[in-house]
């Protein structure tokens, strides 16, 4: 459960620079984004390896 806290908690503050880069035009925003959402792609990837280690177990 921490992982997937801490995926809403990226979430969250990949907010401010979505608002600086889709209505500001902040395009370094933009690379603060796309970091962030590879981070996102790594750590979703280890909750879905994590559940199904989990069930595979039950």
């Amino acid at each position: 459960m921490k992982k997937f806290e801490e995926v809403k908690s990226l979430v969250a503050a990949l907010e401010a620079d979505a608002d600086k880069f889709y209505n500001k035009g902040n395009s370094a925003a933009g690379t603060r984004i796309r970091k962030g959402m590879q981070d996102l792609k790594n750590l979703a990837q280890a909750i879905r390896l994590e559940v199904q280690d989990t069930k595979n177990k039950a």
